[in-house]
């Protein structure tokens, strides 16, 4: 593994999660308070931790897979590829439902980014198991972001 690249990839990580919250937290105390919320809604101070250490995971397994590229390298550059569009739609996701206020959007939203997140688990596996299997807490945390963000709009509908 190059520590380069992996600190690199960290960073970039989160810092998504940092411009992210620029978004989330106007909204977390005016509009978001006043949502109702399923029963298995968590505290709004667990999302930080969470969300940073997955941040963590996900740039220590781009490094891993990063680490690998070679000029030419078509299964890590899709790799890659499939990183960055996931990345990118982790910080739409915000936008969508913190920005817009628009749950629906939002959970039409999170829905492509499960699917491409099991995609980037996938193709991180070609190249690296330890890579995708850090990937695997994030699939599951968005699984269950997943059905938070259906439960809040059915809820508000």
């Amino acid at each position: 593994m190059n520590w380069t690249k992996t600190v690199i990839a960290v960073v970039a990580c989160l810092s998504v999660g940092y411009l992210s919250s620029f978004i989330t937290r106007s909204a977390i105390t005016n509009w978001y308070s006043t949502l109702e919320k399923p029963f298995f809604n968590p505290p709004n101070w667990l999302f930080a931790p969470v969300w940073s250490s997955l941040y963590i995971l996900m740039g220590i397994a781009l490094g891993i897979v990063w680490s690998k590229y070679q000029k030419n390298n078509a299964e890590v550059k899709n790799a890659l590829q499939v990183f960055v569009f996931q990345l990118l739609l982790n910080a739409l996701w915000s936008l969508l439902f913190f920005g817009l206020k628009n749950p629906l959007l939002a959970f039409i939203e999170i829905i492509l980014l499960w699917l491409v997140i099991y995609e980037a688990i996938k193709s991180f596996r070609k190249i690296d198991g330890l890579a995708s299997k850090l990937l695997i807490p994030y699939l599951a945390w968005v699984s269950f972001a997943t059905i938070l963000n259906g439960s809040i709009w059915y809820l508000n509908r």
